[in-house]
């Protein structure tokens, strides 16, 4: 009797532990705004939140299988024309989306080199899963509310997306790895927009210097601190037209794989990069733009040097009047609340460095179609200075102790200008003119010696 006492005593016992405690009311999940209420918000095309005691971005993601574009950047370099890490440089851009899985969350990078252009989805799908996909990065979704998550996204900015440490040991410059207890999220270029949000981190690199540029320019060479961009962009829409490619254009191009093309076409499609450019009037000779192309110029450039980039890449106002378009080509000056790591901004950069170095231009470009994004334009500031040296060689102005004249400056502007208008040239699709020289022709785009870029 005493047993089954027992044995009833202890499935009593479990059916009562058993038992749910709140059957009627199940448990609840945080939701976004409560987890980020004590966070700074940053409205926009995703919506952010810093995260001010424990220096953590976290990222609203309500966009999955929408691609945009991915671009990293150095906003600040080392100052080596040597080492190659200047102010301002682009790194790579990419289109990417999120896709989730469960709690997990992926950036993924289709793979546009490969393609199917056909209305045929299977053969589309076929091309598809025979080249292999990129996942940049992972997230856990710390919060999830309906389509949206909440992901924690310091990781993924605190890295070396632009290869900084690969640079510095290429170069010859020393071991260096990220060290994350001198890093942090930068707030002052961290900022949020309608159609793009921008993130920029501070970096510390350490580690034992080896080379000589190195020590010339960094105040303690076993700590080298830069700082990084991240831009997401919203794509432009599919009005664009992609120009074919000729290689007698002159123009830089880009090219993918259409594993639809019929067998008696070339596989590999070619189109230029240009600007997209539109008439407010087709019908027109001479129309302006529905939207113009506009550069604006760094704001830390001097006088009298200001004045020559402005005119100089104005230049380019009378090639597009020639083709039919009225003030299509424009030339500004950053207005002040502007961010020239901003991917919206055409720019022109006034780039300082320890020595003389390479004036260039490049530009942030849709994969997809070679549509321009961004052209940028980076021009160091010791070239004109070199160009005054040359010309002082060629006169012997203090043979009589005199002061040079101003001829001499006169000619380095002049150069100035027309390295404005090369660089800006690159910068709108345009690679070397090399044919114009030989056959006595003029161009901004020819390498004139001998100081050329």
């Amino acid at each position: 009797m005493r047993y089954c006492l027992l044995f009833v005593c202890c499935c009593l016992f479990a059916c009562a532990t058993t038992q749910p405690t709140t059957s009627a009311q199940p448990a609840t999940q945080e939701s976004i705004a409560a987890k980020t209420a004590k966070m700074q918000a940053f409205p926009g095309f995703f919506n952010f939140y810093w995260d001010e005691k424990a220096g953590e971005i976290w990222l609203e993601i309500d966009q999955f299988d929408t691609e945009f574009l991915y671009v990293n950047s150095l906003s600040a370099g080392v100052g080596s024309n040597d080492i190659g890490l200047d102010r301002g440089q682009l790194g790579q851009e990419r289109v990417v989306k999120f896709i989730r899985s469960g709690p997990r969350v992926l950036l993924l990078q289709p793979n546009y080199g490969f393609r199917a252009e056909t209305d045929n989805e299977a053969e589309r799908q076929a091309v598809e899963e025979a080249f292999a996909k990129s996942v940049i990065w992972g997230f856990k979704a710390e919060v999830s509310e309906g389509s949206k998550v909440l992901v924690n996204f310091t990781d993924f900015l605190m890295r070396d997306a632009h290869g900084v440490a690969d640079r510095l040991r290429n170069t010859g410059q020393g071991s260096y790895r990220l060290d994350a207890s001198r890093s942090a999220c930068y707030l002052p270029r961290t900022k949020n927009f309608p159609q793009n949000s921008e993130f920029e981190v501070l970096l510390t690199f350490t580690g034992d210097p080896q080379g000589r540029y190195v020590r010339q320019v960094v105040p303690s060479p076993d700590a080298i601190t830069v700082r990084q961009h991240h831009s997401f962009v919203q794509l432009p829409d599919d009005n664009y037209r992609p120009r074919k490619m000729d290689v007698r254009s002159g123009f830089f191009g880009m090219s993918y794989y259409d594993f639809a093309t019929p067998i008696s076409q070339p596989i590999v499609k070619r189109f230029i990069n240009r600007h997209r450019l539109e008439k407010k009037d087709p019908m027109a000779a001479l129309s302006e733009a529905v939207e113009p192309i506009v550069y604006y110029l760094d704001p830390g450039t001097p006088e009298p040097i200001r004045s020559a980039l402005l005119e100089g890449a104005s230049w380019w106002n009378q090639a597009f009047e020639a083709a039919g378009y009225k003030d299509a080509f424009q030339v500004k000056m950053l207005p002040p609340d502007a961010d020239p790591m901003d991917v919206r901004y055409n720019l022109i950069q006034w780039v300082h460095r320890s020595t003389r170095g390479w004036s260039y231009g490049g530009s942030v470009t849709d994969p997809r179609t070679g549509e321009i994004i961004k052209g940028k334009v980076t021009l160091g500031s010791l070239r004109v200075r070199q160009d005054f040296l040359i010309a002082q060689g060629l006169i012997i102005p203090y043979e009589n102790g005199t002061r040079a004249a101003p001829e001499l400056e006169q000619m380095a502007l002049a150069r100035l200008r027309q390295l404005s208008a090369h660089e800006v040239g690159h910068t709108l699709g345009l690679a070397h003119n090399f044919a114009a020289s030989v056959n006595n022709r003029a161009s901004v785009m020819t390498t004139p010696i001998p100081t050329c870029c």
